[in-house]
């Protein structure tokens, strides 16, 4: 299948049938989908690092990082270069092949871009892929990032048009499109998705993945998070997914974007390693990999490679560690830092 044979033109009616279909009749469709453009026992992995926590003017509900919730989570200041290159280093010899790092924003503000750009650069020289998470772009940040060679931007789209005012109401849906839109003019690739759990109907998760499938260019990752119910959240007592509605959407997702990474995202502590498997045969072949996800549980990475060795699975190749290179590497880093010691600051205050 080539990108010119993908469909765009998904009907919200099409949607749901594939969402109505038989369970084994769903499963099997996407995987033999998944079979044919991947290597249905390889995973992609990827480590998620909060570069800084708390203190976000958004009100989204299922958010512990927003001002507006009491959550007992503490605001940290933007982190400095060296632990954020010693994390990178340590996913690296994990496993992982992307490096993502997540602010708790609503946007960069001006002074904020010299040193993410910079930051971006650095985790580079390692030879890891790199993805951002920051909030809203202009076309000008968005190119700030691309000439600094980000790989990926996440911006989740979250849950499907008509949901949205329920849960966020900081930001527009348009808002959250518009960034995606100068993310690709920028020529970054893509990553979007969004939470299912958030007490959507079946017709807002067939919404969610209409938005996302429908673009011009479909995302290159798409993260699929199951809501982590945090205290202090007005979403802290939803009550649960059911769990094949979320191998469900994992499955159409996999029929409707084929090219497309589906990443198996938040939630998984919670998650069965039997859930977790038929995601993974659902088409899911991409996870966020360590101890924690910005500010929320994830299994601890030998369970994910006791659980891969169950499974017959392999983690994607990445490049090998070189603890010589990577420490010249670093010593040239800290050379150049010394002499950029007025870019960094205290981004605790929004």
């Amino acid at each position: 299948m080539t990108d010119s044979a993908l469909r765009h033109d998904w009907s919200r009616e099409e949607i749901e049938t594939l969402f109505n279909l038989p369970m084994n009749d769903l499963l099997f469709r996407a995987h033999s989908i998944h079979r044919e453009h991947f290597d249905p026992n390889e995973v992609q992995v990827s480590r998620l690092l909060s570069i800084k926590t708390g203190a976000c003017p958004e009100d989204c509900k299922y958010c512990p990082q927003s001002a507006r919730y009491d959550t007992g989570l503490e605001k940290e200041r933007l982190l400095e270069m060296e632990l954020v290159l010693k994390e990178a280093r340590s996913a690296r010899a994990a496993g992982a092949t992307r490096f993502c790092m997540g602010a708790a924003w609503r946007n960069p503000r001006e002074k904020d871009m010299p040193y993410l750009t910079t930051m971006v650069r650095e985790v580079k020289s390692l030879g890891m892929e790199t993805c951002m998470t920051l909030g809203m772009l202009s076309p000008e940040q968005a190119d700030e990032l691309a000439r600094a060679g980000l790989d990926y931007y996440n911006h989740n789209l979250d849950t499907s048009p008509e949901f949205y005012g329920d849960i966020i109401t900081t930001r527009t849906y348009q808002d959250r499109l518009d960034t995606l839109d100068n993310v690709r003019a920028a020529g970054m690739k893509v990553c979007s998705g969004g939470i299912v759990g958030l007490g959507e109907t079946q017709n807002d998760r067939a919404g969610l993945l209409q938005q996302l499938a429908n673009m011009e260019k479909h995302p290159d990752s798409v993260p699929i998070n199951m809501l982590v119910k945090v205290a202090g959240t007005p979403l802290a007592q939803q009550e649960d997914l059911d769990p094949l509605e979320f191998v469900r959407t994992i499955a159409v997702a996999r029929i409707m974007m084929p090219l497309s990474r589906v990443r198996l995202s938040a939630g998984r502590e919670k998650m069965s390693d039997e859930m977790q498997a038929m995601c993974f045969f659902a088409g899911a072949n991409s996870i966020f990999y360590g101890c924690k996800l910005l500010t929320t549980p994830n299994p601890e990475e030998n369970d994910d490679m006791a659980l891969f060795k169950r499974l017959g699975l392999k983690p994607e190749q990445g490049v090998a560690a070189d603890p010589e290179k990577d420490e010249a590497m670093l010593e040239r880093a800290a050379a150049r830092r010394d002499k950029a010691d007025s870019l960094f600051y205290d981004a605790s205050v929004v």
